[in-house]
Formats: C-alpha cells, sequence, structure tokens
C-alpha cells in the first residue's frame, strides 16, 4: 500500500477475479470496475473470447459481487457496459432491471468508434 493513496481499482471481465481477489484485496483493491457489454451468455463469450466458460454474464457479476461481500471488503463496484449498434443496444432496459437492486453503479458508455487507424461510424450508437 502507498501512502496516500486512496483508491486502487481494477477493470475486469470478472471470469479469472475469484481466484485473485484475496491477494488483490491485501494490495488494498477497494473498487471493481467490471467490463460487461451484453447480458445474453453467447454474446458475452465472444466478447470475453472463451468458448465454455459455463457462465453467463449475470452469474459473472454476481459470483464478483458475492466473492466481495464474503471477502468482507467493501468494494466500490462499477458495471461499465458499451452500448453498440447492432449488437446490444436492445440490452439497455435489461442491464436496468438486472442491476436495479444490486449494489453497484451502471455506466452506459459511448462505443468509440476507431478500429486501428479506420474509423467504425456504422457501430455507433450516440445522440441523434
Amino acid at each position: 500500500k502507498l501512502e496516500g493513496l486512496k483508491t486502487i481499482a481494477v477493470t475486469t471481465n470478472g471470469i479469472n477475479l475469484t481466484r485473485v481477489l484475496p491477494q488483490l484485496k491485501e494490495a488494498g483493491l477497494n473498487a471493481i470496475n467490471i467490463s460487461l457489454d451484453t447480458l445474453v451468455p453467447a454474446k458475452f463469450e465472444f466478447i470475453v473470447r472463451r468458448k465454455g466458460t459455463n457462465l453467463s454474464s449475470k452469474a459473472t457479476v454476481l459470483i464478483v459481487i458475492l466473492c466481495s461481500l464474503i471477502s468482507g471488503v467493501c468494494f466500490n463496484l462499477q458495471v461499465n457496459c458499451v452500448v453498440m449498434r447492432g449488437f446490444n443496444e436492445d440490452e439497455v432496459l435489461d442491464f436496468v432491471d438486472f442491476t436495479k437492486d444490486l449494489p453497484l453503479d451502471v455506466r452506459f458508455i459511448e462505443y468509440m468508434p476507431f478500429d486501428g487507424k479506420y474509423c467504425c461510424f456504422e457501430i455507433l450508437l450516440g445522440q441523434k
């Protein structure tokens, strides 16, 4: 732990967090950002690039929450969801419904339309 450091955070998709949470807690972790762009299991596997995780995206979020509660640490929990046209824009209300009673905040983040040196405006879901 460093003197004067108030927040130590990690951003994760949550898949391996349960395995490393004790070490992170000992290092002073007090905030977790969960990157979760979909609640649909097949899309979740596509995003995390792991087949057969046997975890739905909802289960992953709930496991992170439960692990943080069991570990006795009051983490600042946040879900970051990048909204993309043609991929998950139809899930925004599902995210609100799923998380409304959970001890976390949800941030909907606008997709950054860059793929290397090319722009990908066709999946940008911005203000019209």
